[in-house]
C-alpha cells in the first residue's frame, strides 16, 4: 500500500539505494572511526541515497517485491557496498603492516598505541603511517571517487545481480597478494638502511669490544629511520597517489567481474 503521496515504489527504490551507501560510507577509511558519531555516518547516507536515488530508479525492480525478496535484495546490497569498500581498506592495511616492519626494526616492538579508527592497539609507526595515508586520502579527494563509484556501480550491478564467480574470487586474491607487495615496497628504504646500519654496528662490535653497541643502536636506529621517513615523504606521496588511482580501476574491474 502506498503512503500519502510517497508510492511504495519509491520507498523500495530509496530503501535498496540506502542499503549499498550506507554499507559503503561505512567501509570508507575516513569514516571507520568509532570516534564519528553513529548518527553522523547514517546521516550522511540517507541524505547521499536521497540525492542519488532519482537516479538509480532506472536501474532497480519495476515491481514490488515480497519481504523475502526484498531482504535478499537488501542484503545482496549490503554485501556489494562492503565489497567495494574492502578494496580501499586493503591500501591501508598494507600500509599498516609497512609501518608495523619498519617499527620492529626501529625497536618500537612494544611501542603500542589506541587507534581510535579500529579500537585496536597499533604499534607506534603503524600508527603514523596510517595517519600520513589518512591525510593523503583526503587531500587527493579519493573519497569523492566513492560517490562517483556508487553511481558507476548501478549502471554494472543493478540490484539483485551478484555472482561470486571464480573469476571475483581471483581478483580478490589477487587483490589481497599485492597488499602484501605493498606493505614491503613502503618499508623497503627504511628497512634497507637498517639492514646496512646493523651491519656496520655488527663490525665496530668486533673492532672494539668495549663499544656497547646495544644501547647505542637504539637512538641511532630511531634517527636514521625518521631521516629516511623525512627524505622519502615525496616518494612515498607518489605511492600512495598511484594506488589510489589503481584502487578506482580495481574497483571498477571487480564490479565487472561481479556481474
Amino acid at each position: 500500500m502506498d503512503l500519502p503521496f510517497v508510492p511504495l515504489q519509491h520507498i523500495q527504490d530509496f530503501l535498496l539505494c540506502l542499503a549499498r551507501v550506507i554499507a559503503l560510507v561505512a567501509s570508507i577509511p575516513a569514516f571507520t572511526s568509532s570516534q564519528i558519531a553513529g548518527r553522523i555516518k547514517i546521516g550522511l547516507a540517507v541524505m547521499t541515497s536521497l540525492l542519488l536515488f532519482p537516479a538509480m530508479a532506472p536501474f532497480t525492480p519495476k515491481v514490488a517485491l515480497s519481504l523475502t525478496e526484498f531482504g535478499l535484495f537488501i542484503v545482496n546490497e549490503v554485501l556489494l557496498g562492503v565489497m567495494i569498500g574492502l578494496v580501499t581498506q586493503m591500501v591501508f592495511a598494507a600500509i599498516n603492516f609497512g609501518g608495523t616492519v619498519i617499527g620492529y626494526q626501529m625497536g618500537f616492538a612494544a611501542a603500542n598505541i589506541f587507534d581510535p579508527q579500529t579500537t585496536q592497539q597499533l604499534s607506534l609507526m603503524s600508527q603514523f603511517v596510517n595517519i600520513l595515508a589518512l591525510m593523503a586520502f583526503l587531500a587527493l579527494d579519493v573519497h569523492h571517487f566513492f560517490f562517483r563509484a556508487i553511481i558507476e556501480s548501478y549502471t554494472v550491478l543493478p540490484p539483485g545481480y551478484l555472482d561470486f564467480s571464480q573469476r571475483a574470487v581471483q581478483e580478490l586474491m589477487r587483490l589481497a597478494s599485492h597488499m602484501f607487495v605493498l606493505g614491503v615496497k613502503s618499508s623497503a628504504p627504511v628497512l634497507a638502511l637498517l639492514l646496512i646500519t646493523n651491519l656496520v654496528l655488527g663490525i665496530l662490535a668486533r673492532v672494539f669490544p668495549q663499544l656497547n653497541v646495544f644501547m647505542l643502536s637504539f637512538p641511532l636506529n630511531i634517527g636514521i629511520a625518521f631521516l629516511v621517513i623525512s627524505l622519502t615523504l615525496g616518494a612515498t606521496f607518489s605511492v600512495l597517489r598511484r594506488e589510489f588511482d589503481t584502487m578506482g580501476d580495481n574497483i571498477i574491474n571487480l564490479l565487472y567481474l561481479l556481474r
